[in-house]
Formats: structure tokens, C-alpha cells, sequence
């Protein structure tokens, strides 16, 4: 506890006289004073947007001398993927490499610390994909609904109706649902609405980068 002074004036025969008495701070003051600030994670640098067997990398900076972690959700639980030690400064660099497609919910938790949300993590393979729309506007969609110059989705043979898919091109992302069935033509993954293939300016038809 922190004394507080007090500085009292008295008047008396001798003159102006001065006493200084210590006051015991508040219990709040006492309280703020003895516990630290709570630490915080910044984040410098991310690459959580990569291939199948490219390095997924967090870099930044939390309590010094802790631990940091690379987390993503699955199955309503969170998961550590990496996991490093902070230096003198506080500095951490996190890695993760995977061949395996995925798209979660990511996080950095760190010594001390409430976790920092990072957004998605997205790790991609390559699908060949169309798109479709125009002359067909009007008709029912696989999925339930009708199509129309709207309409955001993708078509696709088995995922589940309303399956998210992580679709990339040309340095756009988008998350989008299965709406409807197809594509019906040899080789190709996925067919596109022409309101997502406009979104990630994909034309005709070719390699696109996806994950679920």
C-alpha cells in the first residue's frame, strides 16, 4: 500500500506552523497499484492464405520470456498447430506446414494474454471449374431456390447442400455455399454463378484454388 501525505496549516501564538500526516490509499488504488497491466499479443506479419505444403507463418510480439501458440477450431474446439517460445523482446515467429486442404477459424494464445483472433486460415489445392448463369435465369437450383444474376454459390456432384467452400483466384477470396448440382462436363470440380465468378474475376473456365 502507498502512503498518501497530507500537508495540515495551523495558526497559532507562535506563527503560521505546518504538520504532514500520511492517508492509506483506497482499496481500488492499493489493488491497481499491486497487480500489472494485462499482456497483449500483436500481430506484425501473416501468411495464413497458402497452398497444400507451403508454410502457413504468425509472426509478433506477446510477453517476453512466454510461450505463443498458433491455434485453429475444429469441431467447436480449438487446436494448437504450433507453438513457440517468446524471446528477450517478446518475439515469437509461429509455423505450420500441412498438405492436407482446410479453412478454420485461427487464433494466436500467448503466456498471460487473452487470445487474438486472426480471421481464417485457408490452405488450398487447385480444382478445375466454369461458370453458368446467363440463358439459365429462372430455373431451379439443385439445392432449392431459383437462379438468378444474384445468386452467389457454386454447383457441385456429392459436397452436402449448403456445404461453405473457400474459393481463390487471382488473389481474391470468397466463402461461399453449394446451391446447386453440377458440373456436368469431364474434369471440372465446381461450376460457378456468375455473380461469384464476377466477384473473383474468373472467366471461361480453368484452375481455381479451393479448400472447405
Amino acid at each position: 500500500m502507498t502512503p498518501r501525505s497530507t500537508t495540515l496549516f495551523a495558526l497559532g501564538a507562535t506563527g503560521l506552523t505546518f504538520a504532514t500526516t500520511n492517508a492509506a490509499a483506497s482499496p481500488a488504488q492499493a489493488q491497481s497499484a499491486a497487480q500489472p497491466a494485462a499482456a497483449t499479443i500483436t500481430v506484425s506479419d501473416r501468411r495464413l492464405n497458402v497452398r497444400a505444403g507451403r508454410r502457413v507463418v504468425v509472426r509478433g510480439i506477446a510477453q517476453p520470456g512466454g510461450t505463443a501458440a498458433l491455434q485453429i477450431q475444429r469441431a467447436g474446439r480449438w487446436r494448437t498447430r504450433a507453438r513457440a517460445r517468446t524471446d528477450a523482446r517478446g518475439a515469437f515467429t509461429l509455423r505450420d506446414r500441412t498438405r492436407r486442404p482446410l479453412s478454420s477459424r485461427a487464433r494466436v494464445s500467448a503466456t498471460g494474454a487473452a487470445p487474438r483472433s486472426l480471421g481464417r486460415l485457408n490452405v488450398y489445392r487447385t480444382a478445375l471449374a466454369s461458370w453458368y448463369g446467363p440463358g439459365l435465369y429462372g430455373q431451379r437450383l439443385g439445392c432449392g431456390g431459383t437462379l438468378s444474376a444474384g445468386s452467389v454459390g457454386v454447383a457441385h456432384k456429392s459436397l452436402p447442400c449448403g456445404a461453405r467452400v473457400t474459393l481463390r483466384h487471382r488473389g481474391r477470396i470468397l466463402r461461399v455455399r453449394v446451391i446447386d448440382r453440377g458440373p456436368y462436363v469431364g474434369g471440372r470440380e465446381y461450376d460457378l454463378t456468375a455473380a461469384t465468378a464476377r466477384r473473383l474475376r474468373f472467366g471461361g473456365h480453368g484452375a481455381i484454388l479451393t479448400t472447405r
